[in-house]
């Protein structure tokens, strides 16, 4: 197959005469153009090379939205996976209060006061920090503090964490005297 690559396609039968004299005199004029606008110090407009920019342009461009678009559906998948842990963590962790508790503890969620009933050793828990309330569908249960760090440290809004009390200062002249937490007026 020797020849040009216009002969090569006219043999095929792929192009026939029209269409390739109509090629090389288009040709033509775009290499008499390019010569004179040379010969004139003008700068040469090369219509495709500014089409092949544009094109690479929005190639770009795509290329990069599709990886924000994949940043945040990755970040979206691993919050609904730590999401789906820490409810797991909860499900199975969480303590059996009785429903004969009559002590009632109150503590504070979304600017409110809220009251869970519990026996006196888990409102002892509750109070020195050993257990913690988690929130799970506006519902409140009691999970060991352990379970509880790991749940805050995922997701805080899921935790309600009660701080141990602090030991009095030696010079505190009302150390001995202990205001109880379950006072009712």
């Amino acid at each position: 197959m020797a020849g040009s690559l216009k002969d090569q396609l006219l043999n095929i039968g792929l192009v026939d005469q029209k269409k390739a004299k109509q090629a090389d005199t288009e040709k033509r004029k775009k290499n008499k153009k390019a010569k004179k606008a040379r010969k004139s110090g003008q700068t040469v407009v090369d219509e495709k090379a500014i089409q092949q920019q544009e094109l690479e342009k929005q190639r770009l461009e795509k290329q990069q939205r599709d990886r924000e678009l994949n940043q945040k559906l990755e970040e979206e998948r691993r919050n609904k996976e730590i999401e789906a842990q820490c409810r797991q963590m909860i499900s199975q962790q969480q303590l059996s209060v009785p429903e004969d508790a009559e002590v009632s503890y109150n503590f504070a969620y979304d600017k409110k006061v809220k009251t869970l009933y519990v026996t006196e050793e888990l409102q002892g828990q509750l109070i020195r920090g050993q257990v913690a309330i988690a929130v799970l569908d506006d519902k409140f249960y009691l999970i060991p503090d352990k379970f509880a760090e790991k749940i805050e440290q995922r997701l805080p809004e899921f935790v309600i964490r009660i701080q141990p009390e602090e030991e009095p200062d030696e010079d505190d002249p009302y150390a001995d005297y202990k205001i109880p937490d379950d006072l009712m007026w």
